[in-house]
C-alpha cells in the first residue's frame, strides 16, 4: 500500500456533450471510496475538488472542438495539483470526462522527469483516445489524451506536454472502438493494443503481464486511466460511451488484482462515470470495488452485493 492516497476531484463535463460526469467525483464518495481504502489500511487525503480557473482565450482551426477554453483551463490546474500530489503519495484523480487526463498525466509525467524515473501508461478503456484537436469530428476532447501523451502535434493552445511519452511505454488495453484516423495514426507507432480480439486470443492476463514487466524492468512509474467504458456495459451502464462485448465483472477485477500485485502503481484516473445514466449506484460501488482490488483486497474478502 502506498503511504498515502491523495483524492483529487475533477467535476469535468467540458471533453464530451453529455452532460452528467460532473457528478462523478460526488458519486465517489459516496459509494464509500475512502472508507474502502481506509479499511485496506491506506492513509486518504482528500483534497477536494479542484475548481475550474479562470479562463484564457483559446484558438483551434477544427470548428467542431468545443469548449477548449474550459478544457485548456482544466489541464492546467490538474497538471499542478498531480504533480504536487505525485511528492506526497498516489494520486486517484476522480473525474469528469476522459479530458481529465490531459492534466492529470502532464502532471506525473512533470513528477517522473524531475525523479529521473521513465513514465508508463496503462490505458483501460474501450476507446484509443488517440485523436488530436485537429482530427476529431465530434470535437469532444475526451478523446485526445494518448495523442496529447504520445507527444501528437495539433496541441498548440494546450501547455507543452512536459516530456511525451514514447509509444512503446504505452499500453492500449480492452480497445473495441478506434476510428479512421486514431487507426492510421497507430499503426505508425510502437505503441500495445491489446484489442478485445488479442485479449480472448490470449486470455486478460498474459499481455498484461507482458507489460507490466516492461515497467519493472525500467524502474517506471505506472500511470493507470481506468474508464468506465473499460466494462462491459452490462455490468457499468453508468456511462455517456457504451461499447459492447466489453471486459467482464471479473476479468476487472484480476486485472486489478494483477496491478496490485505488481507494486507499480503510482497514480490512477477514475473517469466518465456519469451518475445520471447509473442503476441505483451500481457502477459508481463496482468502480470503487475495483480500486479496492487494485489497493490489494482479496478475491475472499468480498462481501455480498445488494442493489436492493
Amino acid at each position: 500500500m502506498p503511504k498515502t492516497c491523495i483524492l483529487i476531484g475533477a467535476p469535468i463535463d467540458s471533453g464530451q456533450r453529455r452532460p452528467g460526469c460532473l457528478m462523478g467525483p460526488a458519486a465517489y464518495r459516496v459509494a464509500g471510496l475512502r472508507e474502502s481504502l481506509e479499511e485496506l489500511g491506506a492513509r486518504v487525503s482528500d483534497r477536494g475538488d479542484l475548481t475550474l480557473p479562470a479562463l484564457a482565450p483559446a484558438h483551434c482551426d477544427n470548428p467542431a472542438v468545443h469548449h477548449l477554453a474550459e478544457t485548456v483551463a482544466w489541464t492546467r490546474a490538474l497538471a499542478a495539483a498531480g504533480e504536487a500530489a505525485m511528492a506526497e503519495g498516489m494520486p486517484i484523480f476522480l473525474g469528469g470526462d476522459h479530458s481529465l487526463s490531459l492534466g492529470s498525466v502532464a502532471g506525473v509525467a512533470a513528477h517522473a522527469g524531475r525523479a529521473g524515473r521513465p513514465l508508463f501508461v496503462l490505458w483501460l478503456d474501450a476507446h484509443s483516445d488517440y485523436h488530436t484537436p485537429q482530427t476529431t469530428q465530434s470535437g469532444n476532447l475526451h478523446g485526445t489524451p494518448v495523442a496529447y501523451i504520445a507527444g501528437r502535434t495539433g496541441f498548440d493552445a494546450f501547455p507543452p506536454f512536459p516530456a511525451p511519452v514514447p509509444a512503446e511505454r504505452i499500453c492500449l488495453y480492452g480497445i473495441r472502438s478506434v476510428d479512421q484516423p486514431e487507426h492510421a495514426g497507430l499503426l505508425e507507432t510502437e505503441m500495445t493494443v491489446c484489442d478485445m480480439r488479442v485479449i480472448d486470443e490470449r486470455g486478460i492476463v498474459a499481455p498484461l503481464r507482458e507489460f507490466l514487466d516492461k515497467v519493472r524492468a525500467a524502474d517506471g512509474l505506472l500511470h493507470v486511466s481506468l474508464d468506465v467504458d473499460f466494462l462491459d456495459p452490462g455490468i457499468a451502464p453508468a456511462v455517456g460511451t457504451t461499447v459492447p462485448g466489453g471486459i467482464t465483472f471479473r476479468e476487472a477485477h484480476l486485472v486489478m488484482e494483477h496491478l496490485h500485485e505488481s507494486g507499480l502503481v503510482s497514480s490512477l484516473d477514475l473517469v466518465e462515470l456519469n451518475p445520471f445514466l447509473d442503476e441505483r449506484g451500481k457502477t459508481a460501488r463496482l468502480m470503487v470495488e475495483l480500486v479496492g482490488s487494485l489497493m490489494g483486497r482479496k478475491v475472499f474478502d468480498r462481501p455480498t452485493r445488494s442493489f436492493g
